[in-house]
C-alpha cells in the first residue's frame, strides 16, 4: 500500500468543507430560514419586553427591563437590515408574534416581577441554545451573520443571568412557568423557520 493512500484514509474530511450531499439543505434556503427565525425571535423578544414594561414600567424592575429591551431593539434592527440586504421575507407569523409576545410579557409581569424575570430567563435559555446551533452551522461561511449571532448570543446570556439575579427562581410555580415558556419558544422557532 502506498503511503499516500494510507494518509487519505486516515480520517473523514472536515464537514464544514465537504461537498454538498443529496438531502443536505439548500444553502440559500437554510440562510433564509435562519434570518427569518432570528428576525422573528428578536421581534418577539422586543414585544415581550413591551408587555412587561406596560405592567412594570414604574417599578424598580423597569430600568433592567428597559436595558434588555434596548439591546433587543438593536438586534432587531440588525436582522431588519439582513432581511433587506439578502432579500428574505420575514415570517408570515409576525402579526401573531406581535400579539403573543406582548401578551406573554404582560401576563408574566402581572404575576409579579419574579415571574417576569422567570419568563425572560426561560426565553433566553432557549435562544442561547438556538444561536449556538446556528453559529456552529455557519462555521466557515457568512462571517458577518455569524459574528452578529455570536454577539447577540452573549447579550442573551447576559439577559438570562440578569433575570436570575433579579429573582427569576423565586417566581410562583417557577418550574411550570419556565417549562411552558420554553416549550412555547421552541414552537415559535420551529414555526417561524417554516412559515
Amino acid at each position: 500500500m502506498e503511503q499516500g493512500n494510507r494518509h487519505e484514509a486516515s480520517g473523514p474530511a472536515d464537514p464544514a468543507h465537504r461537498p454538498r450531499q443529496p438531502g443536505d439543505p439548500d444553502p440559500r434556503r437554510e440562510l433564509e430560514r435562519m434570518l427569518r427565525v432570528d428576525h422573528a425571535g428578536e421581534y418577539g423578544a422586543r414585544r415581550i419586553y413591551d408587555g412587561q414594561l406596560a405592567v412594570l414600567g414604574r417599578s424598580a424592575a423597569a430600568p433592567v427591563i428597559r436595558r434588555m429591551a434596548e439591546q433587543e431593539q438593536r438586534h432587531l434592527e440588525t436582522f431588519d437590515r439582513f432581511l433587506i440586504e439578502r432579500r428574505v421575507r420575514p415570517t408570515l407569523l409576525s402579526p401573531v408574534w406581535h400579539v403573543a409576545g406582548f401578551a406573554l410579557g404582560a401576563a408574566s409581569a402581572l404575576l409579579g416581577r419574579e415571574a417576569a424575570m422567570a419568563c425572560t430567563e426561560a426565553v433566553e435559555e432557549v435562544i442561547d441554545e438556538h444561536y449556538a446551533r446556528q453559529a456552529e452551522a455557519l462555521a466557515g461561511r457568512e462571517p458577518e451573520l455569524r459574528a452578529a449571532i455570536e454577539e447577540f448570543r452573549r447579550d442573551e446570556i447576559e439577559h438570562r443571568d440578569l433575570a436570575r439575579e433579579e429573582g427569576a427562581r423565586e417566581a410562583p410555580a417557577y418550574p411550570v412557568l419556565t417549562g411552558a415558556v420554553k416549550a412555547g419558544s421552541r414552537l415559535a422557532i420551529w414555526l417561524s423557520e417554516r412559515i
